[in-house]
C-alpha cells in the first residue's frame, strides 16, 4: 500500500521505517528541511537499537523516501498517519495539539483521491472527532476522507520489536472500511497472531492515556512506599518482591528510584487531567496529580541524600553523574530525572561531572553549564560522591574495585536501585538507596547471625528444627519453595 507518515521524529520515523519493511510504499513528511535530507542519506536525528539498519535497508530497497512537501504526501497516500508531536501547552497541563491541526490544515485542501487519515499521536479524547469536522470543512467537496485513530505503545530502547513484534494494535475507525484498511497496513502482524482490538475512536484515544495512567501509577506507587521504608528502616526492595509475587499485581515496574521521565509519559497524565477537568470529571483522575508530585519529589530526595552524605553543603564538592538520558538505550534527555538531578546538584554549588554512553551530546546542548565526560573512568576522577541515574547495562556491569581506585571517596548513591550493593560494598563503597536501609552490622557469634542460621536450619528440616529449638516434637509443616523475582527497569511506553 502507498503510506505517507508525517512528522519524522522519534515515533514517525521508526512507523515509516518499519512500514517500509513490511512491504509499503511509504514516503515520509516533515517541515524540517535537515531532519529530511538526514534521513534520506540514512543518518537518524536519534539513537534507537536497530532502526539505523532498518533504515539503510528500507532506504536502499527504494520503498522509503522523504520529502517537506504536503501536497506530495496528499497525491502519494492511501493511508496517510499522524505522527507529529503533542507536547505540553505553555503555562497549562493540556496537551499543545498545534502540530495536529497544523498537518490537518496542509494535508485536507490537497485530497482528491479516497485515503483514511489515521492518527498516531497520543492525544486528549474526542480529538478525531474535533479533526473530522474540520477536514470536511477544509477538504474539497465531494473528497472521501476517512478519520481513524491508531494510539502507538513504543517504548524508547524498543521502538523497532516494537513496532514490527507489537504486543496488541488498537484501531479506533467509524467504519468498516477503514477498518479493511488498516487490516491491510497490519496484515504481517494479524498472521503472525498479534491481538487486534477495533473499537470507536474515543475508546482507542483513552487506551494510550488509561496505559499511560496506570504505568506512572504503579512506578509512583513504589515510590511512596520507598518514602515509608526510609522512615521505618523497611527495605523496598524486598517490599517489591513480596507483594510482585501477587498475580494481581506482577513484579514490573516496581523498582523503587528515581521515577519516570521523557518527553511522553509525564506530559501525557498532566494532558489526562487536563482534558478530564474539561469534560467535568476531574476528580475521577486527581490522584494522577499526586503521581506526579511523588514521581518529581523522587528528584528532590535524591538531591537532598547527595547533600547529607556531603555534610550538608555541596559547595565546591565533586559529583560524578552517572546518566543523562530519561532511560536506556535511547539518546532522549527530554524531562529526564537524572539530568535534571545533575542541574541541581550544579545549581546548589557542586562541581558536577555527567557521563553517558549516548546522550552526553544532547545533555550538554539543553545544559551547557554540566561537564559531560565522553570516558567513565576519567569522568569519576576524583569524585566524592557517584550518582547512579540512569541504569546502562554499562553501569551494572562497571567494576567497583577498579573504579574505587579513581574516585576520591568511595561513596555511591544508586538512583536506580540496580546495582549489586552487596559487591559494592565488599569492594569498599558506601551505597546508598531510597528506601533501602543501611545494611546492620555482622560480626560472629551476634545474636542475629545465630537467629539467621537457626531459620536456615528450619526451613532445611522443619520438623528436625523445631524439635531442636523448642526441645518438642512437632508435625512437619509444608515448606513453599520462594524463588527470586527479577525486576524490571521502570521505562515509559513512549
Amino acid at each position: 500500500m502507498r503510506l505517507t507518515v508525517i512528522g519524522t521524529g522519534y515515533l514517525g520515523a521508526v512507523h515509516a521505517a518499519c512500514m517500509a519493511e513490511i512491504g509499503h510504499d511509504v514516503l515520509g513528511v516533515d517541515v524540517d528541511p535537515e531532519k529530511v535530507a538526514d534521513l534520506a542519506e540514512g543518518r537518524p536525528p536519534f539513537y534507537e537499537p536497530g532502526f539505523e539498519d532498518v533504515l539503510t535497508r528500507v532506504l536502499d530497497s527504494g520503498r522509503l523516501r522523504f520529502t517537506t512537501d504536503l501536497r506530495e504526501a496528499a497525491a502519494h497516500g492511501e493511508v496517510h498517519f499522524i505522527c507529529v508531536g503533542t507536547p505540553q501547552r505553555a503555562g497549562s497541563r493540556a496537551a499543545d495539539l498545534r502540530y495536529v491541526d497544523a498537518v490537518v490544515d496542509g494535508l485536507a485542501p490537497n485530497l482528491s483521491a479516497p485515503c483514511l487519515l489515521v492518527g498516531k499521536s497520543t492525544v486528549p479524547v474526542g480529538t478525531t472527532a474535533r479533526l473530522a469536522a474540520r477536514v470536511a470543512r477544509l477538504a474539497p467537496p465531494g473528497a472521501r476522507v476517512e478519520l481513524a485513530w491508531n494510539p502507538e505503545f513504543l517504548r524508547e530502547g524498543f521502538a523497532v520489536d516494537d513496532t514490527l513484534r507489537p504486543d496488541r494494535i488498537v484501531t479506533g475507525v467509524t467504519g468498516k472500511a477503514a477498518d479493511e484498511t488498516l487490516r491491510r497496513v497490519y496484515a504481517p502482524m494479524l498472521a503472525a497472531g498479534v491481538p487486534y482490538l477495533v473499537t470507536d475512536p474515543n475508546t482507542a484515544e483513552l487506551v494510550k492515556s488509561a496505559a499511560n495512567a496506570f504505568l506512572a501509577t504503579k512506578i509512583s506507587f513504589i515510590n511512596a512506599m520507598a518514602e515509608v521504608c526510609d522512615a521505618t528502616g523497611a527495605d523496598v526492595a524486598t517490599l517489591a518482591d513480596a507483594i510482585g509475587h501477587d498475580t494481581r499485581i506482577g513484579r514490573q515496574f516496581l523498582n523503587a528510584g528515581l521515577g519516570f521521565g521523557g518527553g511522553c509519559l509525564p506530559k501525557d497524565i498532566r494532558a489526562f487531567t487536563a482534558r478530564a477537568q474539561e469534560l467535568g470529571v476531574g476528580p475521577a483522575v486527581a490522584f494522577l496529580g499526586q503521581v506526579d508530585e511523588i514521581n518529581q519529589r523522587q528528584r528532590s530526595r535524591t538531591v537532598a541524600l547527595a547533600g547529607r552524605l556531603l555534610g550538608g553543603d555541596l559547595t565546591g564538592r565533586r559529583v560524578t553523574v552517572l546518566g543523562a538520558t530519561f532511560k536506556p538505550n535511547s539518546d532522549d534527555v527530554r524531562d529526564s530525572p537524572a539530568l535534571a538531578v545533575a542541574v541541581e546538584l550544579h545549581r546548589q554549588g557542586a562541581r558536577v561531572r555527567v557521563h553517558d554512553p549516548e546522550g552526553a551530546a544532547k545533555a550538554v546542548l539543553a545544559h551547557p553549564e554540566l561537564r559531560c565526560g565522553a570516558d567513565l573512568l576519567t569522568a569519576c576522577q576524583g569524585a566524592e560522591l557517584v550518582l547512579h541515574l540512569t541504569e546502562w547495562s554499562e553501569y551494572r556491569e562497571l567494576d567497583p574495585v577498579k573504579l574505587a581506585r579513581v574516585v576520591r571517596t568511595p561513596l555511591l548513591i544508586d538512583g536506580r536501585n540496580a546495582l549489586p550493593h552487596d559487591a559494592w560494598r565488599a569492594a569498599g563503597w558506601t551505597v546508598k538507596a531510597l528506601g533501602r536501609p543501611a545494611p546492620p552490622p555482622e560480626g560472629p557469634g551476634q545474636a542475629g547471625d545465630r537467629a539467621v542460621e537457626a531459620l536456615r536450619t528450619l526451613i532445611a528440616s522443619p520438623a528436625a528444627s523445631a524439635a531442636q529449638v523448642s526441645g518438642v516434637p512437632s508435625p512437619a509443616l509444608p515448606v513453599s519453595p520462594v524463588s527470586p523475582v527479577g525486576g524490571v527497569s521502570p521505562v515509559s511506553g513512549t
